[in-house]
């Protein structure tokens, strides 16, 4: 094959790719989306919606018995599917507000957001958290404001609050007829027309739509004269807003066009999915800390974003997720580990939808290789089949939970060790030894409370140690630079400042109190405490 067909090939099959990510917070009806977006694309006949977990059927997307147990997405979950000739890359991130360090890093292997609001709520202190790393990493976001078939904010407040809270210009590109249980209908503000839309039951199969003209929709409905009325001067205020959106801005993610409906009923979802693929941008070209762009056609690279150990419990397994950065994958190739200059044959590549694995013969920029393990992988290695090149883009997030544990069977610490140091480089938790420490406990840091939870389970039930654990109160921490023994020097010297280092070796600064952080800044200068750290 010449180079110039090649080159065709990818940049035409990364065209049909849209690597998108779900972020929201508790409750807003992410999952169920996830399953009626499955539904829509074809990969679901039924969706598993929220109600079904009730009864014997999970959500496709959650497969670790914790998760089934609660009804909750603990760990981030990549789907695929199909429409109109375009591949899905979905990456799932949970929703509960415990979440973790991995779903911030599954931001990283996305190339667009999906943020999901629910309608009475508005936007709530997860979804803030989610889209700062968006923002950190200028990926536009699609808006879509859920439950409107339940009594909440009305549309112009809800534009209003994602505008405050996230300061991000929001430009509506659908519309509801009606709010509440008076909703019936999507204005669909770019092709002009209103979708009606008939009730299914639990919403498990597409709704049933009728597509009218405005008025022909109105003499339709069941509005009364006054809410008539009030539709037709909001279908005229909106009107040529989604055609004005400054573009850029919303590649930059400035601007976020903003769809409403009902995924439990499936409302609004066909004009939302009408508008997605355009919307979402195909694979982006990633770059290397010193700023040179790999481009699609240069060769395969991608890097590991995500890594998940015994996802099938009767195999002592690690799956390592790959994001395609450039080139093709193909199955049993042979790639170069950018750190190590070690080589390895990808022999056995999955795609996954949950825990449902099938072997992959071939993939391109945007999509995402699940592999297993052969122990050298970390969070965030590169790997390439030639033209090396070294990302580093899976910046250490900040902990905000510590916890000190020690295992209850002293003749277990080298159990503790081991498994701990699996779970960290899984990414699952951080593993610091305890300032001052005497030598038989280690501290554990988490983005979120319930990641100290999923680290007992696992460490019971896959490694037989029974975990002792001991709050800890810090105020807050940061990430140091390396190789600064002065920083670190100044800092050991500070009130209520304690210095460690994680199993990696990188140094963390913990600080007691709002003062320890403002005399540690004053000390050694607030640019070198980080909150995002590149690793």
């Amino acid at each position: 094959m010449s180079t110039a067909t090649a080159e065709t090939e990818i940049t035409k099959e990364a065209k049909k790719r849209r690597t998108f990510a779900i972020i929201s917070h508790p409750d807003a009806g992410k999952t169920t989306l996830t399953e009626k977006l499955l539904l829509y694309g074809g990969a679901l006949h039924e969706a598993g919606s929220i109600r079904a977990r009730k009864a014997t059927r999970h959500a496709a997307s959650d497969w670790m018995s914790i998760e089934q147990e609660r009804g909750i997405s603990v760990t981030s979950s990549v789907l695929r599917f199909e429409q109109n000739g375009i591949k899905y890359n979905l990456l799932d991130t949970p929703g509960h507000k415990d979440f973790s360090e991995d779903t911030l890093r599954t931001l990283v292997a996305a190339d667009s957001g999906l943020m999901v609001i629910d309608v009475a709520k508005g936007v709530e202190e997860q979804t803030e958290k989610l889209f700062e790393v968006c923002k950190l990493r200028e990926v536009p976001v699609i808006t879509f404001v859920n439950k409107c078939d339940r009594p909440g904010m009305d549309p112009l407040e809800i534009l209003s609050n994602i505008e405050t809270k996230l300061g991000i210009e929001a430009v509506p590109a659908s519309w509801p007829m009606g709010y509440g249980q008076k909703f019936q209908g999507i204005y669909d503000a770019i092709a002009k027309k209103v979708h009606i839309y008939q009730k299914t039951e639990h919403g498990a199969k597409k709704a049933v739509t009728d597509v009218l003209d405005v008025e022909d929709a109105i003499d339709a409905s069941s509005l009364s004269d006054m809410e008539k009325e009030a539709f037709r001067e909001e279908v005229m205020l909106i009107d040529g807003m989604y055609e004005g959106m400054d573009r850029d801005e919303y590649a930059s993610g400035k601007v976020t066009p903003v769809f409403f409906g009902s995924a439990l009923h499936n409302f609004g979802l066909d004009v939302f999915l009408n508008y997605f693929h355009q919307l979402a941008p195909h694979p982006q070209q990633y770059k290397t800390p010193d700023g040179i762009v790999r481009d699609l056609n240069d060769g395969f690279s991608g890097f590991i974003f995500k890594m998940q150990a015994n996802m099938n419990p009767d195999h002592r397994d690690c799956a390592a997720f790959i994001r395609v950065a450039s080139g093709k994958f193909e199955r049993g190739q042979q790639v170069t580990i950018a750190s190590t200059g070690k080589k390895i044959k990808m022999s056995t590549p999955h795609t996954l939808m949950g825990d449902d694995r099938q072997l992959m013969e071939e993939a391109y920029p945007g999509d995402i290789v699940s592999i297993f393990n052969p122990g050298s992988f970390r969070i965030g290695t590169t790997i390439f089949e030639k033209n090396e090149v070294n990302f580093d883009v899976i910046p250490l997030f900040t902990p905000e939970h510590f916890q000190k544990v020690a295992t209850k069977d002293p003749f277990k610490r080298k159990q503790l060790r081991e498994g701990l140091k699996q779970l960290s480089e899984e990414g699952v938790v951080h593993v610091f030894e305890v300032p001052n420490g005497v030598g038989n406990e280690l501290l554990l840091g988490t983005v979120g409370v319930l990641q100290f939870e999923v680290v007992e389970h696992r460490m019971l039930t896959e490694y037989g140690v029974e975990l002792i654990k001991t709050p800890v109160s810090y105020f807050c921490a940061r990430w140091l630079p390396n190789e600064r023994d002065d920083i670190i020097e100044k800092l050991e010297a500070s009130y209520s400042t304690h210095v460690t280092k994680d199993m990696e070796e990188n140094p963390i600064v913990l600080f007691d109190s709002m003062y320890a952080l403002n005399q540690g800044e004053e000390k050694v200068g607030k640019e070198n405490l980080f909150k995002f750290k590149q690793g």
